[in-house]
Order: structure tokens, then C-alpha cells, then sequence
């Protein structure tokens, strides 16, 4: 198990990175958009689409990374107040429900990705993006969700993790 550990928080540490970049690549396209339109008077056409697309990438391949930090907003008042085999209990209970709804929300993304792939949907705009590509980061970043939600609940259940904060 502690092999499986290791492997997906090295996934999710690459998942962090790639947030990242991909957050770095919309700052930049931002940057040149201004600089096409304001500057040299030329319209834009796929910035602002690969902007948005990135940014939502960014959020659903960065989550793995940020549940492995424990910096998702929770609310900590009931797991203060047990403390100790409550607490630990609380947070098992938390991440296997948050698993259920992850693990439903990735197969439903891979389901809506694997129709605009095999029918070859595109986007409404100029730019006419194939859609799998925006897609894709749902069922990925989510998949990869479900299983830094399994090495949490491992961690809590045999203590090995930090408690939760």
C-alpha cells in the first residue's frame, strides 16, 4: 500500500505542476491578447476560449494536488469539538462520501468526453476546437481525485496521515 501512497501523490504533485502551468500559459495568452487588440489593432480569436479552458483545466487536474495539501475549505468545528477516534471517523466518513461524488462525477465527465470524441463534436466558435480536448481534464483530474481520496482515507483509517486541521 505504501507503493500506492507514494504513486499517487507523485501523481498529484504532477497534477499540481500542470495546474500550474496551465495557469501560467493563461497569463501569458492574456497578456498577448492585450497586446494584439489594444496595441496592434488585430482581433483575437481563440485566446479568450483557451484562456477559459485552461483556467477550468487548471482547477479540476489541480485538485488531487490541493486535497493531498488539505487545502480544500472545511469546516472544522464538529471535528474540534470529538477530537481524537471522532475526528479521525468524521474525516474517514467525509472523504468516502466525497469519493462516491467524485467517482460519479468522473464517470459522468469520461461518459460526456467519450461522446464528443467518437462523434467528433466541436466548439461554436471560429477557432472550432474539437471538444474531447477541453473535456478531457473532468474525467482526468477527477479520476485522479478518487484516488488521493482512497490514500486519505487510508492514512486517517490506519493513522498514518496527519489528522486533519
Amino acid at each position: 500500500m505504501n507503493r500506492f501512497v507514494s504513486m499517487v501523490e507523485a501523481l498529484s504533485r504532477l497534477c499540481g505542476l500542470t495546474s500550474m502551468l496551465l495557469i501560467a500559459a493563461s497569463t501569458l495568452v492574456v497578456s498577448q491578447m492585450v497586446f494584439m487588440r489594444y496595441f496592434l489593432g488585430a482581433s483575437t480569436i481563440w485566446q479568450t476560449e483557451f484562456v477559459v479552458y485552461a483556467m477550468i483545466a487548471s482547477t479540476f487536474i489541480g485538485a488531487p494536488y490541493v486535497l493531498m495539501l488539505r487545502g480544500h475549505v472545511s469546516v472544522d468545528l464538529l471535528p474540534n469539538m470529538l477530537g481524537g477516534n471522532g475526528k479521525r471517523i468524521l474525516d474517514v466518513l467525509a472523504a468516502t462520501l466525497s469519493l462516491m461524488f467524485c467517482g460519479l462525477l468522473g464517470w459522468s465527465g469520461w461518459h460526456y468526453f467519450y461522446e464528443a470524441l467518437s462523434r467528433g463534436w466541436t466548439t461554436d466558435t471560429v477557432w472550432a476546437l474539437p471538444l474531447w480536448i477541453p473535456l478531457l481534464p473532468l474525467p482526468l483530474g477527477i479520476i485522479i481525485l478518487c484516488l488521493q481520496y482512497v490514500v486519505e482515507i487510508h492514512k486517517n483509517w490506519t493513522d498514518a496521515g496527519e489528522t486533519s486541521a
